[in-house]
């Protein structure tokens, strides 16, 4: 019988991806849940802190756009290797610093790294799924949103017992950085080399025509998102009339149905095909943002929040996969690019969300990304690219799971 199951080699550099992953989602949320403390240590007034929180997108998407002319020469494992630890130590000197230039730089160097942070691992996400030829991306992200859980809980540990931000953050950086570092022996870069793509679309070319509209389903998700992170409290306490205390649940909730999905998606991707597990999604989100808008009280508000993070939770993965199918002479330019829009649709959510709250209502605001997501099901072809003949009817046969 013939053994089909992957070589060592890539077993180890998936594990050692998905830690990456995982270190990832944590450091991430340990920043921005504890955004109020560092709003209090460095006396940013309220109108000046949009400025500082839109700074470190803006800098990821730059970040981004110079990993995709790096990586021409450095591996993408390489760059990973030596970003992740920054992007730790970043995270540690935002928390450390005592005048507000200093938390300008940390935040600074955090946005440029965390922007080829993001890049590098999902472009050895979509080599190693190109290399097992089935899906495994969603897994790796399941890893980020259990990263998240961790680090968000880890930061309400902090302010319960009213912890300093060094004191949190310093001995998680201390166990991190190492924890990165020694899983960086094992990334599984793809053996051909930098600068070695060939083929696809115009010798390695990345065709923005034809990889936009995977662009608006990354914006479109990520507006989606963080509509969810940003105003899910303030929509349970002021719209539904839940208490303080209920109003954090729908987030945790929605963390956890994203873990969930992305736990289980890949194997929905191998059995039904990336592009169905796309449009079933997008209606799950569309229909859990009519949940919320129509709900009369927050117990049906938070089944809106569930059915967001299980529908949501599919897209971002899907689409960096899509990419890779798309541009396999150039997957790497192409997840670059299409990186810069995960920031473009977190920009843009937030402020759109509030400003029609403010201006009409909240319920019918959450119309709006309810839109915008069932735009991605004219988009769902984009999912079924034919060379890399996995993930939509084209899996290796019986082949097992592993690692």
């Amino acid at each position: 019988m013939t053994d089909t199951r992957p070589d060592p080699r890539l077993r180890h550099g998936r594990a050692s991806l998905a830690i990456s992953f995982f270190v990832q989602g944590a450091i991430f949320a340990l920043l921005v849940t504890r955004i109020p403390a560092l709003q209090d240590r460095y006396g940013i007034s309220d109108a000046m802190l949009p400025v500082f929180l839109a700074a470190v997108p803006v800098l990821a998407g730059v970040g981004s756009v110079a990993t995709e002319h790096l990586v021409k020469r450095v591996r993408p494992g390489r760059v990973l290797r030596w970003v992740q630890p920054v992007v730790s130590l970043a995270l540690l000197a935002a928390g450390s610093g005592t005048a507000v230039w200093q938390l300008a730089a940390a935040l600074a160097v955090f946005g440029l790294t965390v922007g080829a942070l993001d890049a590098s691992m999902n472009m050895l996400g979509v080599s190693l799924q190109r290399a097992y030829g089935r899906s495994i991306m969603l897994g790796f992200h399941a890893a980020y949103s259990l990263g998240g859980i961790a680090g968000a809980s880890l930061a309400w540990a902090g302010a319960h017992w009213d912890l300093p931000l060094p004191v949190l953050y310093a001995p998680l950086v201390a166990v991190l950085v190492p924890v990165a570092f020694v899983a960086a022996r094992w990334y599984a870069d793809d053996e051909s080399g930098p600068g070695a793509e060939d083929g696809g679309h115009g010798a390695g070319a990345v065709n923005m025509k034809l990889l936009m509209p995977l662009c608006l389903v990354m914006a479109f998700a990520y507006i989606g998102d963080s509509t969810v992170s940003n105003w899910s409290a303030k929509y349970l306490e002021d719209v539904l009339h839940s208490s303080d205390q209920l109003a954090t649940v729908p987030y945790n909730v929605y963390m956890v149905t994203t873990l969930l999905g992305r736990t289980f998606g890949d194997l929905g991707v191998r059995r039904f095909g990336a592009a169905a597990v796309v449009r079933a999604g997008s209606l799950l989100a569309a229909g859990g943002f009519a949940v919320v808008a129509a709900a009369p009280g927050a117990w049906v508000g938070m089944l809106g929040f569930t059915l967001l993070g299980l529908g949501l939770c599919v897209l971002v993965p899907q689409t960096f996969a899509a990419a890779g199918r798309l541009f396999p002479g150039a997957s790497d330019a192409a997840i670059a690019r299409l990186n810069i829009f995960n920031y473009v649709g977190f920009l843009i959510g937030s402020p759109l969300v509030g400003a029609l709250g403010g201006a009409w209502s909240y319920r019918g605001a959450m119309l709006v990304p309810m839109a915008l997501v069932l735009v991605t099901l004219v988009y769902a072809r984009s999912f079924t690219a034919a060379p890399a003949r996995y993930g939509d009817g084209h899996e290796r046969p019986r082949t097992v799971d592993v690692g």
